[in-house]
């Protein structure tokens, strides 16, 4: 069976033509399938019975499974979605009142960056996902969005994994999103945990795509007891890849920081911050921690977060609390995953 999903349109054109079809059919598929929000092949009128029958019984469109989906009071959907291999991901979609649809997609089954506050990094790298594994979660939202009037707006790569860990399946899969799916290059996020020369690379790739940088400390032993990938990479290199990012591109840098409370949310880690991050065209995320069974940290509360905002304002260093979104189910990379994992895994018995 033939995944329509991973064919250009000139290779679905040759398949088309080795099945005795007119060339311009493939076209015409894309066209459903990209544009108009087509799930199946039934709804495709312009191709003949035959057609739509040959390809329902010869191709699949995706091979992504949906095992469980959540949604939030804030309209907020969280899905857990298995690979073709039994692999787990998961991909959310968030509602925003100003209009804005944006999905978040992982890139990894797993991860191999080990931050200790992050569901994903505490259960460990599965596998790389492929460039098509990574555009089709974005897609299935796509499609869904259009059939009901409303459409895709912003993808950010913030899912399970280190999406630089895989870097030519995620740049595939932006070029996919933008080329497909029409998704401006500055409505695409990638996040990095600050793989150093794979920053330098993307700066050189001519896009406009958001950098998001996962800092969350600036000193570089704390940082390093958070984010093992410090000790190859400290944070004033880190740094330095980032203004050159800025430099090159011509965008802000976005770094996120999860305020973890009494750890790295006083006053004088703001003022290191502000100081580290002065010069830098950036904007900082202050996103109060998503508590996971295997951190014990606490999220920051609301007075002592505006108080952060002061100080990194009096480096010039503009920051907001971004608005948690699914906190009623688990909607923090990984939760989903975690939680049907231990559901499926049976209580040790009494020891011998």
């Amino acid at each position: 069976m033939v995944d329509l999903y991973t064919l250009s349109e000139a290779e679905l054109g040759d398949l088309l033509v080795g099945w005795g079809e007119k060339r311009f059919r493939a076209r015409q598929i894309r066209a459903w399938l990209y544009e108009r929000g087509a799930m199946s092949f039934d709804g495709m009128t312009d191709l003949s019975k035959a057609l739509r029958e040959r390809l329902a019984a010869e191709t699949t469109l995706g091979s992504l499974e949906v095992v469980t989906e959540q949604a939030s009071r804030d309209g907020t959907v969280k899905r857990l979605l298995r690979l073709h291999d039994g692999q787990l991901v998961e991909s959310v979609l968030m509602p925003y009142r100003d209009g804005r649809r944006t999905a978040c997609i992982s890139s990894q089954a797993g991860c191999a960056m080990a931050c200790v506050f992050c569901a994903t990094g505490q259960m460990g790298f599965a596998r790389h996902l492929t460039s098509t594994e990574i555009y089709e979660q974005a897609l299935r939202f796509s499609q869904e969005l259009t059939l009901r009037g409303e459409r895709l707006s912003n993808v950010v790569l913030m899912g399970m994994g280190e999406p630089f860990h895989n870097y030519e399946a995620v740049l595939e899969a932006i070029r996919r999103l933008m080329g497909e799916l029409g998704i401006g290059a500055r409505h695409i996020t990638v996040s990095t945990v600050g793989l150093v020369p794979m920053i330098r690379r993307f700066a050189e790739e001519g896009l406009q795509v958001t950098l998001a940088v996962s800092l969350h400390e600036v000193d570089d032993t704390a940082r390093s007891a958070l984010m093992p990938i410090n000790r190859r990479w400290p944070v004033a290199e880190l740094l330095a890849a980032c203004k050159d990012y800025t430099d090159a591109s011509g965008r802000r840098v976005s770094f996120e920081w999860a305020l973890i409370a009494g750890r790295n949310d006083d006053d004088a880690t703001a003022d290191r911050l502000g100081r580290a991050l002065a010069g830098i065209p950036c904007h900082v995320n202050l996103i109060p921690l998503n508590p996971t069974g295997g951190y014990d940290g606490a999220p920051t509360e609301v007075p002592q977060a505006e108080r952060f905002i002061e100080v990194l304002a009096r480096h010039g260093v503009p920051a907001t609390v971004r608005v948690r979104r699914g906190i009623d189910i688990d909607a923090g990379c990984g939760q989903l995953k975690s939680k049907v994992l231990a559901r499926r895994t049976p209580a040790a018995g009494p020891q011998a």
